[in-house]
């Protein structure tokens, strides 16, 4: 049965693997999730059909009758206005199929948690964390169509707050997952002490980071200045701040958004490499020795993408290469956040 003894259980590896496997899939949809948005190709779909929405255009016909739906809505009539119907095959699949993947994803998270239940290799105090994640794939799904009604309107762009909102909770239940995963399989091993908070709050911070990413793509604030390290002519910009209230600007403004997000990118490179070296300093032993290592070369991965993103004015392949090398960056604080706590906790 379930054991949260140090150690692999024979019990714990399918229910951990399936839960890794979950993890997988569903930063497969952040990344998908990135590229719809980058293709300007959320709105294609103007309606939301839970069950039925998994069947494709099968026929010219259907085609057509889903470019006229789409051709009635002001993406088309201001933006898109004269696109063949071949454009829009083009950007609906996109989006049809980050739809789809959401709908395999709650498959694959459905079946074998009523198979491992009816079985009863779950553990009791394990089974709310698996029905709170099974809540939150469900609204997941109704925020990702909230996010999609908000630019189904008179201004055919979807709101930054909703975009970031979407964004957030599908890192989060990843998050949730891996975590829930580590608790399976992840052993105990000794290690020096004092640094399992420094390590949840560098994964904490990234998180953060992540949604200042998401605002970035919700308002496009990426494409205002393509020059690094200086923003235009000098390392801060004239301009920031300057909404009523000042603190809107954070949200709104696309100088100060960009200005923000390049902010804490500097921060937590700071933050990441000194953690680094004094938990190596201290002798950190194991996986997560390993676990430091591999957040490193995630970071400068990481700054890489992030500046080739700007210089090269949003390429799409960088830009969701960037996306997703936040969210591996995470996993590697998450991984070396879990050990060290298990550690102390030894």
């Amino acid at each position: 049965m379930y054991q949260t003894t140090s150690g692999l259980s024979s019990d714990n590896r399918p229910i951990a693997l399936w839960l890794l496997i979950c993890a997988g899939v569903i930063l497969g949809m952040i990344l998908l999730g990135g590229v719809t948005r980058l293709t300007n190709s959320g709105l294609s779909m103007v309606e939301w059909k839970p069950l039925i929405g998994i069947i494709p255009p099968l026929n010219q016909a259907d085609w057509q009758q889903l470019f006229l739906k789409y051709q009635q809505f002001p993406e088309y009539q201001k933006i898109n206005l004269g696109m063949g119907l071949d454009e829009f095959k083009t950007i609906f699949m996109y989006e049809y199929l980050h739809r789809v993947l959401g709908r395999l994803i709650g498959v694959i998270f459905v079946v074998p948690f009523l198979y491992f239940y009816v079985t009863q290799r779950i553990a009791p105090r394990l089974t709310p964390r698996l029905l709170i994640m099974l809540v939150l794939g469900g609204c997941q799904g109704l925020l990702g169509w909230y996010m999609v009604k908000s630019g189904l309107v008179n201004n055919p762009h979807v709101s930054q707050y909703r975009l970031t909102a979407h964004l957030g909770l599908a890192v989060f239940v990843y998050g949730f997952i891996i975590w829930t995963a580590l608790d399976l399989i992840n052993e105990k091993a000794a290690q020096p002490s004092g640094l399992a908070v420094p390590a949840c709050a560098l994964s904490a911070l990234i998180f953060v980071m992540i949604l200042s990413g998401g605002l970035v793509a919700g308002t496009k604030a990426g494409y205002a200045y393509s020059t690094w390290p200086l923003m235009g002519d000098s390392l801060v910009p004239a301009g920031l701040y300057t909404m009523n209230p000042a603190w809107l600007s954070a949200f709104e403004d696309i100088t100060t958004i960009q200005f923000n997000h390049r902010i804490f990118a500097y921060v937590i490179a700071l933050l990441v490499g000194s953690f680094a070296f004094v938990a190596l300093k201290s002798k950190v032993t194991g996986r997560a020795r390993i676990g430091i290592y591999c957040m490193l070369c995630l970071l400068v991965v990481q700054i890489c993408l992030g500046i080739s993103t700007l210089i090269f004015y949003v390429p799409i392949a960088v830009a969701a290469a960037h996306q997703v090398g936040a969210v591996a960056l995470l996993s590697a604080t998450l991984f070396v956040s879990h050990s060290l706590i298990r550690a102390d906790s030894a």
